[in-house]
Formats: structure tokens, sequence, C-alpha cells
């Protein structure tokens, strides 16, 4: 392994699922946010930058020439990678990680449905990365938070140590490598939402980086409404 100042990154973005929620007939990263598709915005948030050595984008199985031709006039087509999804999103984010050159030393990896990832909070999940090792993107929350089954409030959950997981969430190739390669000898016994409930799972120490709502999931049709504000602000 290089130095700190040498160490490689590059970005896997999971843009495989069909975003049934948002209710239309296109897949939900391909939908128009202003003038250009939803997957775009972190595509080319992490392709212009120069820290960033290249890019996989996991996408699903039967729109892949449709990605293909979009991409192909793209200004920076040559950092992209683009690979077919998995049946599940660690799936495919595991298909991304394969997919990346040998010489990369860290990944992160971002939901394509946060479309206003900030450069500057990319820089300070790489530089968390190379101190600190895994970490991940967590917003703090701001409400009081209650469990409940069936309608009814079993507790009340202190709020300072609640955080809303958002993205990226990174650690470096090698971990992650490792970790499918356990699950491969002793399949996981829950189905992860995210990388680091796969990093937790096998005690890898997962460190939070400060998000914001500027960062928050395109998830609904009222997500989408609110984002096309915030765009033509």
């Amino acid at each position: 392994m290089s130095n700190n100042s040498e160490k490689k990154f590059a970005a896997v973005l999971p843009a495989g699922g069909l975003g049934k929620r948002m209710g239309a007939s296109l897949p939900k990263q391909l939908l128009k946010l202003g003038e250009k598709p939803v997957y775009q915005y972190a595509l080319e948030t992490f392709a212009q930058m120069p820290e960033i050595q290249e890019v996989v984008l996991a996408v699903p199985t039967d729109w892949k020439s449709h990605f293909e031709e979009e991409l192909s006039h793209f200004p920076l087509a040559k950092k992209i990678k683009i690979v077919v999804g998995g049946k599940e999103r660690w799936q495919s984010v595991r298909n991304g990680i394969e997919a990346l050159s040998p010489d990369i030393d860290f990944v992160l990896v971002h939901d394509v449905a946060r479309p206003f990832l900030s450069k500057e909070l990319i820089l300070q999940v790489m530089e968390t990365l190379k101190n600190q090792g895994a970490c991940l993107v967590a917003k703090h929350a701001v409400d009081t938070v209650k469990i409940a089954k069936d309608g009814k409030v079993l507790q009340t959950i202190p709020r300072e140590t609640v955080y809303l997981a958002q993205t990226p969430q990174a650690a470096s190739v090698k971990i992650f490598r490792s970790l499918y390669q356990k699950i491969d000898a002793n399949p996981l016994d829950f189905l992860p939402t995210d990388e680091a409930s796969i990093l937790e799972h096998f005690s890898i120490p997962v460190f939070i980086v400060n998000g914001n709502s500027q960062n928050d999931k395109l998830t609904t049709p009222d997500d989408f409404k609110k984002f096309l504000a915030t765009l033509e602000a």
C-alpha cells in the first residue's frame, strides 16, 4: 500500500433500484430533474473531482444499454464504468466494487437518489477514510425519536444518540472484498440496507461524517417537487 497522500479513491454509485415509491414508469434515477436525469448529478460531482480516480455505476439489467448510450458522449466518459446491479442493493454495490481497478485503495458508495451531494462532503469522507478508516455520512436527528409497535409508543430514544444514515458510506476496497468472501462462506441472516450495516455486522468501526439536508434522498413525488424547487431557487 502507498502513503496516505498517494491513496487512490473511487466511487460506486448503485442505481439498480426501480424506485417504485416514486410511482413512475421510468426508474427513479432516470427521471429528469431540471435539465438532466437524477443520476447524472452525483455522477458528475464525483467524475469532475481529480481526487476520484474512477466512478462505477451499477444499473438495472434491462436498462444497461440505455445508460451506455446516454453516457457515450459524457465529457468524462473514460472515467466511468457501467455494470449490472444485483438483486439487492448490497449486491449491486459488490458488483461495482469488483469492477474497480486493482490499484484503488478506498471506495465511496453513494446513492444516486441523493443528487445534491457537495464536493466538500466528499473530501471530508476521504479525509476520514485516511485517518480513521470506515465511515458514513449521517445527519443528526432533530426530532424526538419514538419506538412504537402496533401504533403504540414503547419508548423514547434520546435524540442526542440518533443519526439518520446518508451516503457516501466508505471503507477500503480490501475490507469490502474480505467481508464479501465471508458472506459467501456464511450468508447473512439479515438483509443489509446499507454498507455500514455490513461493516457493523463484522465489528468494523464505522465513524460518522456529519451530513446535512442538502444531501437528503429523493424517494417520493413530494421529494421530487422539493428538489426541483431547490434547483430553481
